[in-house]
């Protein structure tokens, strides 16, 4: 089943070495995520989706993440430096589902 959601949330860095970028899902959006995408077969709960953040989009996938009981979006240094923004920052983000 498809789906758009646009929210705004802050981007923060991930704390391991590899410095991901992730801008956290609100729940009332993970809720429908989950509900619109149950039984989708796909591993660690994954969600495939096409990502907008100002002019940029891309393809990517929200990633479950069970200690937050949310979906986190990874934010690309690409996207971060075509859009001039980074950890702490707030940005509008639309997420729609890619199939």
């Amino acid at each position: 089943m498809s789906f758009t959601f646009t929210f705004s949330e802050a981007i923060w860095q991930h704390d391991g070495p590899s410095g991901w970028h992730f801008v956290t899902v609100p729940a009332p959006v993970v809720d429908e995520i989950r509900a619109r995408t149950a039984g989708n077969g796909r591993p660690f709960g994954m969600v495939a989706v096409r990502a907008t953040i100002g002019a940029t989009t891309w393809s990517t996938t929200l990633f479950a993440d069970t200690a937050r009981d949310a979906y986190l979006l990874p934010v690309k240094a690409q996207v971060r430096r075509r859009e001039d923004v980074g950890d702490g920052d707030v940005v509008e983000v639309t997420i729609a589902s890619a199939s």
